[in-house]
């Protein structure tokens, strides 16, 4: 685990979030457990298969740059309509050598990628049925949606079984995280 590369960008998270207002959270110790610790709380989830992967609604990056910190051989699509969250993404980029990773400054519902994704992650982004339908166009025969949430609520279970989509609810343990911490993992039947 490259633990000088995540340092060097939380050090560029901190900097940018003075002007940029990428996250609520402002305390670099609290940053360690909510940004980094929390999106590498995804890695036991990725798949050695899974080599195209897409942040949709990445904001600072979280948890697309962790994970491509973390997954050199993967490569991540960090997609959000922002331009300051995209330029700051670009700087990261820049900065940290990050070849595994692209940006992209569009609106998910209006991207159409040259390729499909093995993964299509998001980080408290929608509400489940959302994501489904935004991230389905975008992901390969067998690709999965990752989505992190604090906690499901049972409607929104209940709107992916209603879709007929296949799910698996993972806990997650992230230390230093106050409250529930959850993974959906979702499959569409096509």
């Amino acid at each position: 685990m490259p633990q000088a590369a995540l340092l060097d960008y939380l050090e560029l998270l901190v900097h940018w979030n003075q002007a940029y207002n990428l996250t609520a959270v402002r305390d670099p110790q609290a940053m360690v457990a909510y940004h980094l610790l929390d999106s590498l709380s995804l890695l036991p989830h990725l798949r050695e298969s899974d080599r195209r992967c897409l942040d949709i609604g990445t904001g600072a990056g979280l948890p697309g740059v962790v994970l491509a910190l973390a997954r050199p051989d993967q490569h991540w699509v960090l997609l959000d309509s922002n331009s300051k969250k995209t330029r700051f993404l670009q700087q990261v980029r820049m900065q940290l050598d990050l070849n595994n990773i692209e940006v992209v400054r569009e609106r998910v519902t209006e991207y159409a990628p040259e390729a499909l994704f093995d993964v299509v992650s998001a980080r408290a982004l929608a509400g489940l049925d959302k994501l489904c339908r935004w991230a389905q166009p975008l992901l390969a025969p067998g690709g999965r949606l990752l989505a992190m949430k604090a906690a499901p609520d049972a409607g929104e279970l209940d709107s992916v079984v209603d879709l007929s989509i296949d799910y698996r609810g993972h806990e997650l343990s992230v230390p230093g995280v106050d409250g529930p911490r959850s993974l959906i993992e979702l499959w569409f039947n096509t």
